[in-house]
């Protein structure tokens, strides 16, 4: 256990927190350490589950999140877009530059141009003149009638001022009265509530509250520091155990399953891989490149077979549409098997015929 902070030299400490520090730190520390032991255990098999199962988890839901989704979708937006573009977007400019907006520039525009400019312009000047005739007039009559009216409202007010003077006069004389009679009795029952509930609180704040938040705040302060003292000390206990745990893990499985593994696993997986591994995989690698060979052999062969058989088929309909029909008899096309100014032939080839086809007719 930590020794506990001295406080600094202005600030001693009463009796109250030197009696409650020590068992205070006591049972908090029983109380703290299993908690911290296993929040440590809980901390440690979730980092080795984030690194060994969320994290590649969520690679691998991310990559097939991107092929199977954002790919396909960002294809498909690619697709869309093209034919919105083509098939809406280049359409609809065309109609708005070459139809709409002709017939709007021509067949609205302009009229109403022509209606505004030789038409509403003329009527709108008539009118406005008339207005102004009819303004003049009325204006006229107005100061006139306006003129009356204020001689009239002028002698009212006045009569009104005279009268309202007085009456303010009698008002404010009892205002006055009725305010000098409020204030005395405002200031009688500030003083008795000041008496009967402000001196009582006060001294009921400072004489009782007071010390009792005072003990409060330094019981909390010491469990709180407390808390942490015992938080700290039960990490390092756990850091502790958790050490002696490896070193005895290591000690009963990891060295044993070393060993194991050095002295028998790797020479018998090395004698597998050398005596049985290694001539299997050429053998293996053997037998395909030879049976690549031979479909590849086999495939030209039959290939070959294919070519002659469509070129007898093509000269038996030749012939037999000439018997049919009739025309000049043809030489049949070089054979294949034969070449100009050589006499080697073609591996598995026929020889051609030396007799000419005149020669069979005849």
């Amino acid at each position: 256990m930590e020794l506990p902070q001295q406080p600094p030299p202005g600030q001693p400490e009463g009796c109250l927190t030197v009696a409650i520090r020590i068992p205070v730190r006591i049972i908090v520390l029983v109380l703290v350490v299993p908690v911290r032991m296993i929040w440590d255990v809980l901390a440690a098999a979730a980092r080795a589950l984030h690194r060994t199962v969320l994290r590649p988890a969520g690679r691998a839901l991310k990559w097939l999140g991107h092929t199977l989704v954002v790919v396909p979708l960002a294809f498909l937006g690619h697709c869309l877009s093209w034919l919105l573009r083509t098939l809406v977007v280049t359409p609809l400019a065309w109609l708005w530059r070459w139809l709409v907006v002709p017939v709007w520039r021509y067949g609205v525009v302009a009229p109403v141009v022509w209606l505004y400019r030789y038409v509403l312009t003329p009527v709108g000047h008539g009118l406005a003149w008339a207005a102004a005739g009819v303004g003049a007039g009325l204006a006229w009559v107005a100061t006139g009638v306006g003129a009356g009216l204020a001689r009239v409202a002028t002698g009212a007010w006045v009569g009104l001022a005279w009268v309202g003077a007085g009456l303010g006069l009698g008002l404010a004389w009892a205002a006055r009265g009725i305010g000098m009679v409020v204030s005395a009795i405002g200031t009688a029952l500030v003083r008795v509530g000041l008496v009967l509930f402000v001196v009582p609180v006060e001294w009921f704040y400072r004489r009782v509250l007071t010390p009792i938040g005072h003990a409060v705040a330094v019981v909390a302060r010491e469990v709180a520091a407390a808390f942490g003292h015992a938080w700290r000390i039960a990490g390092h206990l756990s850091r502790a155990v958790g050490r002696g745990l490896k070193w005895l893990g290591w000690q009963l499985v990891g060295r044993p399953v070393r060993w194991v593994w050095r002295t028998v696993c790797a020479p018998v997986l090395h004698w597998v891989r050398d005596t049985v591994w290694a001539p299997v995989k050429r053998a293996a690698v053997e037998a395909g490149r030879v049976a690549g060979a031979a479909l590849g052999a086999a495939g030209r062969t039959a290939r070959e077979a294919l070519a002659a058989a469509r070129d007898t088929v093509r000269q038996a309909r030749a012939e037999t549409w000439r018997a049919l029909v009739g025309g000049p008899p043809r030489e049949p096309p070089p054979h294949p098997a034969r070449t100009l100014g050589s006499t080697t032939t073609a591996s598995g080839a026929v020889p051609a015929p030396e007799i000419s086809l005149h020669k069979s007719e005849g």
